[in-house]
């Protein structure tokens, strides 16, 4: 299964949308892979990783998000779900669930209903190294608001800042995941 092959589904090849997501997604891939690199003792799945980063934003498209070139009705917040339900329907269920669960540092139901989020009340958190691996290396990359693709690798102090505003909970898991992920020198 090639990943390109999946995005050009529901993507047309030449559209700002499916240029800014494979962009990004091997962004992601890269970084995904450098990671699991670090914890080659828990034996992840390398295929499965740079597959799943290159589609853990499959459901963009379905939003309403100009700048990306995507003009869906639904808030950007739902492109995880989105992804998810795609991906179900077409028999590809350990990938849904890296979609659903990459948004953030994952959603929980609590943190649905407390920030009152337009999302299913139910846990959305990493759970496989696979999918942790690939939360973790989205958080690096981000696509502007210009809808073009951030180039340079946010740093950790730029990242704990964008999670404080989400809990103390999120920035320990991802700094957790930083422990686990990077070099420790």
């Amino acid at each position: 299964m090639n990943p390109i092959d999946i995005l050009e589904i529901y993507y047309d090849r030449h559209s700002k949308a499916f240029e800014i997501l494979v962009a990004h997604g091997n962004q992601v891939a890269q970084k995904a892979l450098k990671a699991a690199a670090k914890v080659s003792h828990l034996e992840p799945d390398l295929d499965f990783i740079e597959k799943a980063a290159m589609l853990h934003d499959v459901g963009i498209f379905l939003t309403d998000t100009p700048q990306l070139g995507c003009s869906g009705s639904h808030p950007y917040i739902r492109h995880g779900v989105l992804g998810y339900d795609l991906l179900i329907e077409a028999g590809w269920s350990r990938l849904a669930l890296v979609c659903e669960r990459h948004v953030g540092v994952g959603i929980s139901a609590d943190d649905i209903h407390r920030f009152n989020l337009p999302l299913p009340a139910r846990d959305m958190v990493p759970i496989s190294i696979e999918e942790q691996i690939i939360c973790y290396a989205d958080k690096f990359f981000s696509k502007n608001g210009n809808g073009n693709l951030e180039t340079q690798e946010k740093n950790i102090d730029q990242i704990v800042g964008s999670l404080q505003k989400y809990g103390q909970d999120k920035v320990h898991r991802f700094q957790k995941w930083v422990e686990m992920f990077e070099d420790q020198r």
